[in-house]
């Protein structure tokens, strides 16, 4: 007797998350923008005005992926629904990392009004990275 309720339950249970759209679950704030670097779009940034981050990075580097999580999770808060975030790949963008004066993959950089307001390499304490992204709203 119970066994179609149950049924139907799990079914509408499994079907809602393609029904709904995400911003159902997790609110109507949008994440920052997000893009490869370029000089013409860091340039478009700063002018701008708006708040940036720099987050340079290599696909080998056990650093830069343990940054990934805790960046996306801060991303995702609305107070940094404005920022920009470009990524540097650490092994292919070479003019970049002389343009930004980067030495070392991990490296994350803020800006605010078009001026560096902080820089960190190989940090992964996530109230750290958050107090660096503080720096540019």
């Amino acid at each position: 007797m119970l066994r179609r309720p149950v049924l139907l339950a799990c079914a509408l249970a499994l079907a809602l998350p393609v029904a709904l759209p995400a911003s159902s679950f997790v609110g109507t704030a949008s994440a920052a923008e997000t893009k490869a670097f370029t000089s013409s779009a860091f340039e478009a940034a700063k002018k701008a005005g708006g708040p940036i981050l720099i987050d340079v990075t290599a696909p080998w580097c056990p650093t830069c992926k343990a940054q990934k999580p805790i960046l996306s999770e801060l991303l995702a808060d609305p107070r940094f629904a404005k920022m920009t975030v470009l990524h540097v790949d650490f092994d292919s963008q070479k003019d970049a990392l002389k343009e930004l004066g980067v030495r070392m993959q991990s490296t994350l950089i803020s800006y605010k009004g078009g001026r560096e307001v902080g820089r960190s390499t190989g940090v992964t304490d996530k109230a750290a990275i958050a107090a660096q992204l503080d720096t540019s709203i």
